[in-house]
């Protein structure tokens, strides 16, 4: 008996419907996704608060409308490899599973990748590839890639991931000093790896991008 059902259902009509996301493929990934299951025990009852909350090693999960939003501007329709940076807690990893054909995510505290890895298992989700390291290097021996998507506030946008980014792909990542961001999504329309769309989807605040691309911790 799943006793947060409801609560989900709640969290999907108040928090993301409510606010304009329209996608019934994510809708329905996030009535789904037992989102309690992806903190610690103490923290189950506030999983579907709107907010983002602590998963340890100075990491958050975020909250539930900004992995909508962002997963929605991927435009996934379930055949594409999508690249995520920053596993975390593993739940917008299970969100870009459930839309996604091939996922391949890149964590760089092992502690948080071994965890997520044996949750993502225990719920099926066996489409997923975690790795451990510095994530601002992408995935180059996978990719190209369908589909971007970046956890973690970033400085600048960093150029490697657009490499890796096929012609057509979106890449969404927020951009921005260490404690606010403007949340980005770029859509590379050539082979030109210049040649690239850019919208601006608003302001948003994540942890820090680690990495030799992003923050040097």
């Amino acid at each position: 008996m799943d006793r947060y059902r409801k609560q989900r259902i709640r969290m999907v009509d108040s928090q993301i419907r409510s606010r304009g996301i329209t996608d019934p493929r994510v809708l329905k990934a996030m009535e789904t996704i037992p989102r309690h299951l992806f903190v610690d025990e103490g923290l189950m009852d506030q999983a579907y608060l709107d907010s983002p909350l602590p998963i340890g090693e100075g990491q958050t999960i975020s909250q539930p409308y900004i992995v909508a939003l962002m997963t929605e501007a991927l435009e996934l329709t379930g055949k594409e490899r999508a690249l995520e940076i920053g596993t975390g807690s593993g739940y917008q990893t299970a969100v870009l599973a459930e839309l996604a054909e091939r996922v391949f995510s890149i964590e760089r505290i092992a502690s948080l990748a071994s965890k997520t890895r044996k949750l993502l298992d225990s719920l099926n989700y066996f489409n997923v590839a975690i790795r451990v390291g510095d994530g601002t290097y992408g995935w180059r021996e996978e990719s190209p890639f369908d589909a971007v998507i970046v956890t973690a506030g970033a400085p600048d946008i960093p150029r490697i991931l657009l490499e890796q980014l096929s012609k057509g792909g979106r890449l969404v990542l927020p951009v921005g000093d260490r404690y606010s961001q403007t949340l980005i999504r770029l859509t590379r329309l050539s082979e030109d790896v210049n040649d690239v769309k850019k919208e601006d989807l608003g302001g948003c605040r994540f942890v820090s991008l680690v990495g030799d691309w992003g923050w040097k911790d």
